[in-house]
């Protein structure tokens, strides 16, 4: 069973990361996608939402990785919003996902940062500008951005964090959600994984779960073998990094599969990977607070009850700091642990 190596997936993963992918205007990314795992030589397929790639034994495993990305949306003369939380997404966020609830920490953060726009689906680069000041607006419950020099742009014009990988004491840092499982899959696919992997769109608007689902329904398709692929966040360094990877047996919607969550437990503990359940880790925290931190209700999450069972499984987390900027961060030692895991699979 070949590992995949770690310093090709660091490879892929500085590819990658250059690439724009803001959320609902993924296009030019699956595109990107497509052509590196054609490489490979794995079946490719594209449908609305999701990108599918599969070996020769398809039902062995299958993976699950969200490639968009957060990014803002112009959405009037010189004004920009958070893309996840426009108008047209409010309908798929109920409130209590972990993005929506650290909206007021996260408006901070992006003083300085630089920014490039690009057409909606070729990803033709179109400027650059540097955010001056993100709020958040009360009336329209969004992240607003002020930008020094896109004020030419139309609405309906993403706009990505201009974002390249830093290697450095240890760790990576890039906007690293979710495009490192992206990496992290195509990594697999070079080193013989067989099986099915399944990219999707739009999950930090909530949409993500509804593509997957039409995947399987379009093929009457079940499994209890899916194994969704995400970041993790955590406060500090030395909080993300008591651990090699994160675990889970449910979220704020559903329980997940027992059995595949056993069986990553197991190997695990037969590689010496540290793993930390994230439920548990929240109940935790919860005992001294106030105000409860959301479990988060999870692309894996609403495909189990949306699919009434039929569809089930577990999740493979990589701890991070930074959570939702473009310096996210994560241990060169998570990410090997990660890779040392799924190549049990190969």
């Amino acid at each position: 069973m070949p590992t995949p190596d770690l310093d090709a997936c660091l490879n892929t993963l500085g590819m990658l990361v250059r690439e724009p992918s803001v959320v609902g205007a993924e296009d030019s990314f699956f595109r990107v996608l497509r052509r590196e795992l054609e490489e490979i030589g794995v079946t490719i397929k594209h449908y609305q939402g999701v990108l599918v790639a599969q070996g020769a034994d398809p039902a062995h495993l299958v993976l699950s990785a969200h490639i968009d990305r957060h990014g803002l949306l112009c959405t009037g003369p010189n004004e920009f919003q958070y893309a996840a939380f426009i108008a047209a997404n409010r309908g798929e966020l109920t409130g209590d996902s972990v993005s929506e609830q650290m909206m007021g920490t996260l408006q901070g953060r992006f003083a300085g940062q630089r920014v490039q726009a690009h057409l909606p689906y070729s990803g033709v680069y179109l400027g650059q500008g540097a955010i001056t000041r993100s709020f958040v607006c009360p009336e329209r419950n969004n992240l607003i951005f002020e930008v020094d020099g896109l004020d030419f742009l139309q609405p309906g014009t993403p706009v990505s964090f201009l974002d390249r990988l830093r290697v450095e004491e240890g760790r990576v840092s890039a906007q690293l959600d979710n495009v490192l499982s992206a990496a992290i899959i195509v990594s697999l696919f070079r080193s013989g994984f067989q099986g099915t992997a399944l990219f999707t769109a739009q999950e930090e608007a909530g949409r993500s779960w509804r593509y997957a689902l039409q995947w399987f329904q379009r093929h009457r398709l079940e499994t209890d073998r899916l194994l969704v692929l995400d970041t993790s966040p955590f406060p500090s360094h030395e909080a993300a990094e008591a651990q090699d990877v994160v675990l889970r047996r449910k979220d704020a919607t559903a329980a997940f599969a027992d059995a595949l969550t056993d069986e990553l437990e197991q190997h695990c503990r037969d590689l010496d990977v540290v793993f930390r359940y994230k439920d548990a880790y929240v109940e935790e925290q919860n005992l001294g607070r106030e105000k409860p931190l959301s479990l988060g209700r999870t692309e894996l999450g609403r495909l189990i009850a949306a699919s009434e069972g039929r569809v089930t499984g577990t999740t493979l987390q990589t701890p991070t700091t930074g959570y939702h900027t473009a310096s996210e961060t994560a241990s060169l030692d998570a990410i090997a642990a990660v890779l040392r895991l799924l190549g049990r699979y190969t």
